[in-house]
């Protein structure tokens, strides 16, 4: 009688751990009250591989290019100078970005698709004389888990504000001369989440 089980497991992960419990499935053999001269063998051979493979590029590129300026106040040559204003200039920007990769499902079930066959079993009883008898059990799964992620961010933000000139001269009573307010405003919000 001869009762030979061979089991294999390999995972290859970058990033990724794996318990590969289970992979292994049961095996069991009887040969019993076998007659002279009989040849009786239970093979078993069981090998796990699964392979996944996540390629997950993310990419985001914001520019944002402002300029405010507020033109220019004058009062000038004038007996009585009276008043001036100019208007107030500004810019506002806002940027929001959010991604989501999830591979954790597909590793999972990739693993379990992996596990092997279940129960195994075989029985050879009451042989005759030169009698040959043999049983295999073969299972081969393989599992193999690469996760391959690029994130890249780029954010670029110019901004420039300027107000005008403001000016009082050559008037016998000089009055008032205001130039606006110039502003920019921005906002960038980048979220990315990758889960293997």
């Amino acid at each position: 009688m001869k009762i030979r089980k061979t089991v294999g497991a390999a995972v290859t992960s970058l990033g990724l751990v794996v318990g590969m419990s289970g992979l292994a499935g049961a095996t069991s053999g009887n040969i019993g009250n076998t007659g002279p001269s009989s040849n009786n063998e239970i093979t078993a051979v069981s090998k796990h591989k699964v392979k996944v493979r996540n390629n997950n590029n993310l990419g985001v590129s914001n520019s944002n290019g402002q300029g405010a300026s507020s033109g220019s106040a004058a009062v000038t040559g004038n007996t009585t100078g009276g008043s001036a204003t100019s208007g107030a200039a500004s810019n506002a920007n806002s940027t929001s970005v959010s991604a989501s990769v999830n591979n954790a499902g597909a590793g999972a079930a990739a693993l379990g698709g992996g596990a092997g066959g279940g129960s195994n079993s075989a029985t050879i009883d009451t042989t005759g004389p030169n009698s040959n008898n043999e049983v295999k059990f073969i299972e081969k799964s393989k599992v193999s888990v690469t996760n391959n992620n690029n994130v890249s961010v780029n954010n670029t933000n110019s901004q420039s504000a300027s107000t005008g000139s403001s000016n009082v001269s050559n008037n016998t009573t000089g009055g008032n001369a205001t130039t606006g307010n110039a502003s920019n405003t921005n906002s960038t919000t980048v979220s990315l989440n990758v889960t293997n």
